[in-house]
């Protein structure tokens, strides 16, 4: 790759955070903070390195051939990785994340910052996507995907999906 066809940094980094994700595709893979880096070099070309959202999440592979197809589609060709450490947190959900995850329904999860706790924290009630309300009942721990939750609101009878925190 030479200096005068080189991509652009911000151009390719662009399309990855792009991406949508398979399973939420109206939240791109950037708005959920899975894109660790996006490098260009001219031994190696384009790298990108994704830590996904849950181990084992059945998207994973599909969301590498999403980012190799986009940039395929731009004229470039890449390797995508995955990092797993640090593992992926529910507070790198950027706001424009959040704010699109409500707006089709499931309520994002709260922010749970630093912690050196292994896990189990309580979460509080989610707050229906719909009317604001905080009294809900949980339908099911899982989801349409596990890393979502089932509810029905007690004030506005609608159904929606939490995305749990981790």
């Amino acid at each position: 790759m030479s200096a005068d066809t080189a991509p652009s940094p911000a151009a390719v980094e662009a399309i990855v955070l792009a991406v949508e994700d398979p399973e939420l595709p109206h939240v791109t893979i950037g708005e959920l903070g899975m894109v660790r880096s996006v490098t260009i070099d001219e031994a190696n070309g384009i790298e990108v390195v994704l830590t996904p959202t849950y181990t084992g999440c059945p998207a994973t592979e599909q969301i590498r051939d999403d980012v190799v197809a986009a940039l395929a589609e731009n004229g470039h060709s890449a390797t995508v990785r995955f990092a797993m450490s640090p593992p992926w947190t529910t507070d790198w959900i950027t706001e424009t994340g959040r704010r699109k995850l409500r707006e089709a329904g499931i309520t994002p999860p709260g922010h749970l910052g630093p912690s050196t706790v292994s896990v189990t924290l309580r979460q509080t009630d989610p707050t229906c996507p719909r009317c604001g309300s905080h009294e809900s009942r949980l339908v099911s721990e899982f989801g349409g995907t596990a890393c979502k939750s089932s509810h029905v609101c007690t004030t506005c009878l609608e159904p929606f999906e939490r995305f749990k925190a981790i």
